[in-house]
């Protein structure tokens, strides 16, 4: 670890108070529990999962965001199994990009790219990547803006059809403002060279390595994976306390002396694990410094809401997602939750879509009325083309707050104060996504609860450390599933309509 910070004792000192009920802070409780330790998980919500939960209305599930369970991390994979047995399935992998008013296979085909984007674009885009090419020795170092990070690998051509629109969608700020960290740690090992290669050349299931063309999920959404972890935190005598925020930290010295959870002031625990956003955490703590303070009202968050749209008919396409590259619509990207799993959809004569929106906490897409917010859906669905007039029977809509922590300008010189100080309280430790501000999928986040038990006992891992060398890219040793490939029955026992399509690997990034 950087620095000196306290030694935490081994093993835990009377109860653990675990803060949050998402995959970080259910990993922890669940760890604990399994080493019959006394503790207790907080949940501010009346559900489990976090931003990684399954949403249920009139019988419909929805993935908030979408979770592929891939991963790297064997003892992180090796859990998911533990927890979830046969009720994983197998699915296969599709998304596409729609661009310009085509649709575009994704990750790209050679082929495919040559045939949409046609002999002329094809040229101005080699001529752009080769510029850039013989720019490179005369490049200003390091990088500092995203734009600037791809542009430099892929060319400005390639940069603005491909990444500018949808990144600009997601963070709400022109690329040119954004900090080359994002990039550098999502797409890492991706360059012009690769993909081409990848596109003209792909690897074949028997190589060493491989982009995932499958993926396991939840039979019924990732929620169920987070239900099926608190109830085995409560039968190995853990307790799980829901709709129970936490208001207050009191902090004295170089521990946290008391908590205050629903007005009852808790003192009896020794350690706290917790994935509160470092702006909440920071505001509760009483006697936090000044200088921390500061540095965490300087961070920033980026929301998202679903609107799920339900449809007479068929599915209006087979893939998992599409990413919306057109500037025309607001929508960024769109889930077909029956490509996930057939049980998230109760109605084989229904189809069910997620159109995703990212926005700011507070700003006008945030605020509009649900109807407003379906009608829009519906609206940018058609112009789309994927429905037609009439098609959308109903809508829901489900908000999101603080989804993606943002790397604005200042933000790393900014959580290096705040994990300072976090280093300084002995009882203490921050993990998951918002607990460290660090974009971490859900495998991440768990493997920093993991590492965070492991400290308490005995062993000394910097948390913050967890997934700064990892590359994003989706591959891995092509490996045999403990449990046999399901294409997915829909509930009645049918097979789904587009279970047996054949897709190649994926995009690079698992979202969640």
């Amino acid at each position: 670890m950087h620095g000196t910070p306290p030694t935490r004792p081994t093993g835990p000192e009377g109860r653990t108070l675990v803060i949050g009920g998402g995959p970080a802070g259910l990993t922890a409780g669940y760890l604990l529990a399994k080493r019959d330790d006394d503790v207790t998980v907080f949940e501010a919500a009346d559900q489990v999962g976090g931003i990684a939960m399954t949403v249920v209305r009139d019988g419909y599930r929805f993935d908030l965001g979408g979770h592929r369970f891939f991963t790297k991390v064997r003892e992180v994979e090796d859990l998911w199994y533990e927890i979830m047995g046969d009720e994983f399935l197998r699915r296969p992998r599709m998304s596409r990009i729609f661009w310009n008013g085509k649709f575009l296979d994704y990750p790209l085909n050679g082929m495919d790219v040559i045939k949409k984007l046609g002999p002329v674009e094809l040229t101005r885009a080699g001529f752009s990547y080769l510029w850039a090419v013989a720019k490179k020795p005369f490049r200003r170092k390091p990088e500092t803006s995203l734009e600037e990070w791809v542009s430099n690998r892929f060319g400005k051509r390639l940069y603005e059809h491909f990444f500018k629109t949808y990144t600009e969608k997601v963070w709400g700020r022109p690329a040119s403002e954004m900090t080359a960290d994002w990039a550098a740690q999502r797409i890492k090992g991706l360059s012009f060279l690769t993909a081409a290669k990848d596109a003209f050349f792909p690897s074949k299931n028997g190589d060493i390595k491989t982009l995932i063309t499958e993926f396991d999920y939840p039979r019924y959404g990732p929620g169920q994976m987070w239900e099926k972890m608190t109830n085995a935190i409560e039968e190995r005598g853990g307790s799980i306390e829901m709709e129970s925020p936490i208001e207050r930290l009191k902090l004295e010295g170089n521990r946290i002396t008391e908590v205050v959870v629903n007005g009852e002031t808790i003192t009896d625990f020794g350690n706290i694990v917790s994935s509160l956003p470092l702006r909440n955490l920071l505001r509760m703590t009483e006697g936090a410094p000044a200088e921390v303070l500061a540095a965490a009202e300087a961070l920033r968050y980026r929301d998202f809401l679903t609107v799920s749209l339900i449809l007479d008919g068929e599915d209006p396409f087979p893939d998992n997602w599409i990413y919306i590259h057109e500037p025309g619509v607001i929508v960024g990207r769109i889930q077909n939750f029956r490509s996930w799993s057939p049980w998230m959809v109760p109605d084989e004569t229904k189809g069910c879509v997620g159109m995703e929106y990212f926005c700011f906490e507070g700003d006008d897409l945030w605020t509009s009325s649900d109807e407003d917010l379906v009608a829009l859906a519906t609206r940018e669905l058609e112009e789309i083309g994927l429905s037609k007039p009439g098609q959308v029977v109903k809508g829901y809509v489900v908000r999101v707050p603080k989804a993606y922590p943002d790397y604005v300008d200042g933000y790393a010189e900014n959580v290096q104060i705040i994990k300072r100080w976090v280093a300084s309280i002995e009882n203490l430790q921050q993990v998951g996504r918002n607990g460290l501000h660090r974009y971490n999928n859900s495998d991440h986040s768990m493997l920093t609860s993991m590492r965070a038990v492991d400290n308490l006992y005995g062993e000394d891992h910097d948390l913050w450390e967890v997934n700064a060398e990892d590359e994003y890219l989706e591959e891995g040793e092509t490996k045999q599933s403990p449990y046999p490939y399901q294409a997915g029955k829909t509930p009645s026992g049918e097979v789904g309509s587009h279970d047996d399509v054949a897709v190649r690997a994926g995009d690079g990034v698992t979202r969640t």
